[in-house]
């Protein structure tokens, strides 16, 4: 069962949004509040499975304050970028920071409780507008020697590993690929991840394009 923290500032917008959750029969909870700092805050409090997360924010913006709850919350959710503009800018911070999805505020009410439940298995998902923006901006951009230089630190499998993910293939899938098991592959992930000082799978994917372990088009 999930709970939702809903964060806009618009009174209508944020009570529409949890009204719409809390028809969900999977959701059990759902809360709001005005601002990126009580956002913080209650993030700190209680545990949140998923949080709604408006980017223009009185105070400190929503990408500030994902960045603040992935990085010092004792139990992280995962967060959703939700916005009425679709922006590079946005949307490149918000990955970054480590959010799990990007969703625009006229994304359909089936389409965004849907959302919830993707991110809250582990998956990331992004508006489909927003999808294209990003593979055709990593189209343009030259890897990173920085970036790649990073890569250094993994191990062939680990490097494989880190392919996958960013290639959008699920634990479960990828272990299959690589003949072991999830938990192995949980695993490789989690080194990854302190190696290259990642705090979550988002930021894996950005980082396997950013080197060019990843290269836009390209199939397993």
């Amino acid at each position: 069962m999930t709970r939702v923290l809903v964060v806009d500032d618009q009174e209508l917008v944020r009570a529409g949004l949890a009204s719409l959750l809390r028809t969900a029969p999977d959701i059990t909870d759902v809360r709001e509040v005005s601002d990126g700092e009580a956002a913080v805050e209650a993030a700190h409090r209680e545990r949140w499975d998923v949080v709604l997360m408006d980017i223009r924010l009185p105070g400190i913006s929503g990408i500030t304050a994902t960045e603040e709850i992935l990085k010092t919350a004792p139990d992280p959710p995962h967060v959703i970028v939700l916005t009425t503009f679709d922006v590079d800018e946005y949307v490149y911070a918000a990955l970054r920071a480590g959010a799990s999805g990007f969703l625009l505020k006229d994304t359909s009410p089936r389409r965004l409780i849907e959302a919830v439940g993707v991110v809250t298995r582990g998956e990331m998902l992004f508006a489909p507008a927003v999808t294209r923006r990003l593979v055709e901006a990593y189209t343009r951009q030259p890897a990173s020697a920085v970036e790649r230089e990073a890569l250094s630190e993994l191990t062939a499998r680990e490097r494989e590993v880190l392919r996958l993910v960013g290639l959008g293939i699920d634990n479960e899938a990828i272990a299959r690929e690589l003949h072991v098991t999830e938990g192995t592959v949980k695993t490789h992930l989690y080194r990854i991840m302190g190696k290259l000082s990642l705090s979550s799978r988002a930021q894996a994917v950005v980082m396997a394009y950013e080197s060019g372990l990843v290269v836009p088009g390209q199939a397993r």
